[in-house]
Order: structure tokens, then C-alpha cells, then sequence
């Protein structure tokens, strides 16, 4: 019989070889993505990434309605004592897939009716397909976090980047216009759920399946998931929407571009926070407090210790970054970037928060704020668009996203009456100011070099004030189990 203190190092390890496998893999495809929007950017040009961005922008809206929380709620499911795996992946599947038909379909409808020019419209009816892939992935992913095997994921979303990044490079050679741009995003999408699709048989034999009791349990579970996510869209698209409609497409293009790297980083805490949710879960569910409690806490210092050297470190070099990316027509874009950073901050620890609501079963009553910070949000960018432009949207974001994080939190607290250390905080907020004094005296060196240096200084420095041990680390990368 195997000790259970052994089950528990055994446990943290293949957590932390699992996230590991995760993070190097989405480098890897953040990379690419990168490298690949870049190439879109200069490309096209302020006006033509205005348009990029809003066409993506029209169709996150319509996806966002589209997911239902049925991601959430599966991966809750699949991770209960007995659950019967091939039943609900099958059944949620099939929900995911109408549901994703009915609202995608509705896109490119009602974007007929609106002011748009033609290219707009013809590449919301294009990129619908791109969603589509994406959507029915999502649910997939559930599977492979339950078993920790994201290595696979990974696989996936790599090997989709690349047909992005090369036929968005034919394109370019090829001087193709906007949608042809478009369809290297459908194509990238569709590789990605494909190996994803191949992948998840080894788990289940994936299949339509109408079992309407099951879909009636699950809707009954993720209506106020979906209710949420339904106001969480106005004040997370509503922005880049309303900026396309009240300014120019070169604005939203200046807009864009650093929204992109802000989506790009963003898919780090849903990850993280995706792969912690069964755990949470399942401790919470077996009245486990010592265990919810700790995986709880070390998670919010996981990130603390990510976010905090990140959004200092940005502010030093926003307008490097978005030189080195879409080139110098962009370079007003680093302003907006050192803005953005701070929204994509706090939704690295609002995933965690959001995601722990629903592991403890309390997404209903994080309905209020959900309905509120969406009309405080959509009046403040009604008032600050048409003012501030970009800038008016930038900070509103940040606005927004604070007040939903803080939101989860308190859900979180007043289920379970725990609350968050901020010992690990403080020290990494210690280390990322003597980061940034260096990266300020840096000045003008290049950016890979500022990067650099920035990560050995903030790594030497938190370790100097014992924010991580050598234990910790010898613990994460042994392969003993």
C-alpha cells in the first residue's frame, strides 16, 4: 500500500510535469501566434487590423454565447466520484455543437445589418468556421485535464499555429487580400481540433449522443454559467465593438494589436486554472478544507508570482514589444499595451477565482455582479470611447476586470471562509520593483536583452527573499514517482 503522503508528492509532481508540459508547449504555440499576428500586422497595416480586429471581435461575442459553460461544467462532472466519462463528454459534445450552429449562424446575419464595410462581412461569415473548430475543441480539452495529459493539447494547438503562421505567410507572398488572411484562421483552427479530435478517442469514443435527462442536468447546471459569460462578453468585447463603431478602423487597429497580445497571455491562466479546477473539486466535494484550502493558496501564489514580474516588466517595454511585433506603424500601440497588461493581470488570478465559484457551486450567486459590472462597464465605455478613443477603452477594461475578480473572490470567501495569503505576494511584488529599477536603467538596450535580464533579476532576487526554495524546485522537476 502506498503511503498517502507518498500519493500526495506523487500527485504534486505529475501536477507540476503536467503544467510544465502545458507551459512549454503553449510558449511554443504563443510563439508561433505571435510571430504569425505580427505578420498580419505589418501586412495589413492599422486600417486592415481594424478590420481583422473587429471581425474577430464580432464573432468572440457570438462565441462567447456559444460556450454556455458547458466547458466548465464538464470538466466539474467528469471529475465526481463514479462519473460516467463517455456519457457526458458525448452528450455535452453534441449540446456544444447546436448550440454552436445556432449562434454562429446568427453571426454573419446580423452583421448584414450593420455599418460595416463588405470585407467586414464576408469575413464574419468566413471566420464562423474558425469559432465553430474552436468551440467544439474547447469541450475536448475537459477529457485530457481530467487525466492530466495536456502534453497532447499541446500537440494540437502547435501543430495548428503552424499551418496558421504558413499559410498566413503565403498569403503574404502571394499578396492576398484580407480573407484570404482569414481562411489561414479557419484552416489553423480546423488542424487543431482535428488532432485534438483524433487524441481524445484513446479516452472516449466520440459520437452524437441525445440523452436529454443529461442534457437537462447539464443546462439546469450551466445556465447560470451561461448567464454570466453572457454579461462577462458585454464588458469584455463590447470595447473593441464600440470602438470599431463610434472611430475610425485604424483606431482599432492601434487597439487591436495590443488586444492581441493581451488574448494571446490570457490563455495561460485558463489553462492553469482549468487544470487546478478538478482538484478543487474533488477536495471540496470530499470536504477535504486542509487540501482545498492549500491547492487554493499555492495556486493564487503560482500566478502572483507570474503576474506581478509581468506587468512591471511590460511597462518598461510595451512599446519595444509592439515595435518588434507589428513594426514601427504601431508603435502608439505601447501605450495602450502598458494599459492592457494590467487588465491581463488581474484575469490571470480572476480565472482561478472564477473557476474555484463554480467547483464550489456557487455561480449563482455570482449572477449580481456579473449583471451590474456589465452595465457599469458598457456606460463607461458608452461615455470614455467617443473621448478617449482606445485609451478610454484600455482603462475601462482594466476597470471592469478588477471588480469581477474581486467579485469571484468574495463568492469564494463566503462559501468557504478562506482566505488568500499575500506573504508570497509582497515579496514578489519586492522583486519585480527591483526588476523594474534595472530594466529602467537598461534604457535603450534591446528588448531581448532587457527580457533576459529581467527574468534572472526578478528570479534572483525572489529567491533571495525566500520566495522559493531549492525543494521546491528538486520536488518539480524529479521524475521519481
Amino acid at each position: 500500500m502506498i503511503p498517502p503522503f507518498k500519493k500526495v508528492m506523487s500527485l504534486t509532481r505529475k501536477i507540476a510535469h503536467n503544467a510544465l508540459v502545458q507551459i512549454v508547449g503553449k510558449v511554443f504555440s504563443t510563439v508561433i501566434g505571435l510571430i504569425a499576428i505580427g505578420m498580419i500586422g505589418r501586412y495589413l497595416g492599422q486600417k486592415g487590423m481594424g478590420h481583422y480586429t473587429t471581425i474577430m471581435a464580432l464573432l468572440q461575442f457570438f462565441g462567447i454565447l456559444v460556450d454556455m459553460g458547458l466547458y466548465i461544467i464538464l470538466i466539474k462532472k467528469i471529475s465526481e466520484p463514479e462519473a460516467d466519462t463517455k456519457r457526458l463528454v458525448n452528450n455535452i459534445f453534441t449540446l456544444r455543437l447546436f448550440s454552436a450552429i445556432v449562434f454562429l449562424g446568427l453571426a454573419p446575419l446580423i452583421v448584414l445589418f450593420l455599418p460595416y464595410p463588405s470585407i467586414i462581412k464576408w469575413g464574419v461569415a468566413l471566420t464562423a468556421f474558425s469559432f465553430l473548430f474552436i468551440t467544439l475543441n474547447q469541450v475536448l480539452i475537459g477529457l485530457f485535464q481530467k487525466n492530466l495529459r495536456m502534453d497532447k493539447v499541446a500537440i494540437a494547438e502547435v501543430l495548428g499555429r503552424i499551418v496558421l503562421l504558413g499559410v498566413t505567410f503565403l498569403a503574404v507572398i502571394l499578396e492576398k487580400n484580407l480573407l484570404f488572411i482569414m481562411l489561414a484562421v479557419v484552416l489553423g483552427s480546423l488542424i487543431n481540433f482535428l488532432v485534438t479530435f483524433c487524441f481524445a478517442r484513446k479516452y472516449v469514443r466520440i459520437r452524437l449522443e441525445f440523452d436529454f435527462p443529461i442534457w437537462k442536468e447539464v443546462i439546469q447546471s450551466s445556465w447560470p454559467i451561461a448567464l454570466c459569460i453572457a454579461f462577462n462578453l458585454v464588458y469584455f468585447k463590447a470595447d473593441t465593438i464600440i470602438l470599431s463603431l463610434f472611430k475610425s478602423q485604424s483606431e482599432v487597429g492601434i487597439y487591436g494589436a495590443p488586444y492581441k497580445v493581451l488574448e494571446v497571455l490570457i490563455t495561460f491562466p485558463a489553462m492553469f486554472a482549468g487544470l487546478m479546477m478538478p482538484f478543487l473539486t474533488k477536495t471540496y466535494r470530499e470536504r477535504d478544507r486542509e487540501r482545498f484550502k492549500k491547492i487554493l493558496r499555492k495556486s493564487f501564489d503560482a500566478l502572483v508570482m507570474v503576474v506581478l514580474p509581468m506587468m512591471v516588466g511590460t511597462y518598461f517595454v510595451a512599446e519595444r514589444i509592439m515595435l518588434f511585433i507589428f513594426g514601427e506603424e504601431f508603435r502608439v500601440s505601447g501605450t495602450v499595451l502598458q494599459i492592457l497588461i494590467i487588465a491581463t493581470g488581474i484575469i490571470f488570478i480572476g480565472n482561478l477565482f472564477g473557476n474555484t465559484v463554480v467547483a464550489v457551486n456557487r455561480q449563482r450567486q455570482i449572477i449580481w455582479a456579473y449583471a451590474v459590472i456589465a452595465i457599469l462597464s458598457l456606460g463607461g465605455y458608452l461615455i470614455f470611447i467617443p473621448l478617449y478613443s482606445y485609451l478610454g477603452a484600455a482603462w475601462m477594461t482594466v476597470v471592469s476586470e478588477f471588480l469581477i475578480t474581486f467579485a469571484s473572490f468574495y463568492v469564494v470567501w463566503r462559501a468557504t471562509r478562506i482566505g488568500i495569503s499575500l506573504k508570497l505576494f509582497f515579496k514578489s511584488l519586492l522583486a519585480s520593483i527591483g526588476m523594474g529599477v534595472v530594466l529602467f536603467l537598461l534604457g535603450g538596450q534591446s528588448l531581448i536583452l532587457m527580457i533576459l535580464v529581467g527574468i534572472l533579476v526578478y528570479t534572483l532576487l525572489l529567491y533571495l527573499l525566500k520566495g522559493f526554495s531549492k525543494k521546491l524546485i528538486r520536488e518539480i522537476i524529479s521524475l521519481k514517482s
